[in-house]
């Protein structure tokens, strides 16, 4: 069992890497925001899930320990195999799945492909009750109407990771968070590319 690996980032395509520890390059499936915030050449650190099948054995890499305990939950639900629970964490972070379930929203996760309404509902049945760790709430700033976004300090770290500097990362993250329309919901990964989406186009800080 392959639990977490640490090496260098050799190749990036989409939410497909490869990461390079011990002279052995491993395939690793993450989602698209976290791939964003890897570069090639640079050392990476993944917690792992191993999916062994009769014909593959599959690798599912995590920013998180709670990401990775997220995928697990949603992996015991009937219907929901690696690819869709990745669906989900592509979609939502732990805390937005929590609350997703704890509010009853089944909506939320039929927004995943291939996940169907009654897939969606039988996930708000099965993990009722066991992501209460997970859940959070944005909380208001009094005296300036600015959310502090429960992501926010991981999407900073995410922008400096990616070459921007400390300074113009954590103003993107500020304004997005005050200016985006639902930035309060939004979840590490949908914050990560609003703020890049506030970045690129200034150019700003590289």
């Amino acid at each position: 069992m392959i639990a977490s690996l640490r090496g260098t980032c050799i190749d990036i395509a989409g939410s497909a890497v490869v990461i390079e520890a011990g002279g052995v390059g491993y395939a690793v499936t993450v989602t698209p925001a976290h791939a964003l915030t890897m570069r090639h050449g640079a050392e990476v650190f993944v917690r792992t899930a191993m999916i062994v099948r009769e014909d593959e054995h599959l690798l599912f890499g995590f920013e998180s320990t709670d990401a990775l305990q997220v995928f697990d939950l949603l992996r015991s639900v009937t219907g929901v195999g690696p690819k869709s629970a990745m669906g989900v964490l592509a979609h939502m972070d732990p805390s937005q799945v929590a609350n997703a379930v704890a509010k009853d929203d089944d909506g939320a996760f039929r927004k995943v492909s291939g996940i169907g309404p009654k897939t969606a509902k039988l996930i708000i049945l099965a993990l009722t009750g066991k992501l209460a760790a997970f859940e959070q709430a944005a909380v208001v700033t009094a005296g300036r109407g600015t959310v502090a976004h429960p992501a926010a300090t991981d999407v900073v770290s995410a922008l400096i990771g990616l070459g921007w500097r400390e300074d113009a990362a954590q103003t993107a993250v500020d304004e997005t968070v005050a200016n985006e329309p639902g930035a309060a919901a939004m979840g590490t990964q949908a914050l990560l590319r609003a703020a890049l989406g506030a970045l690129r186009p200034a150019g700003a800080g590289r």
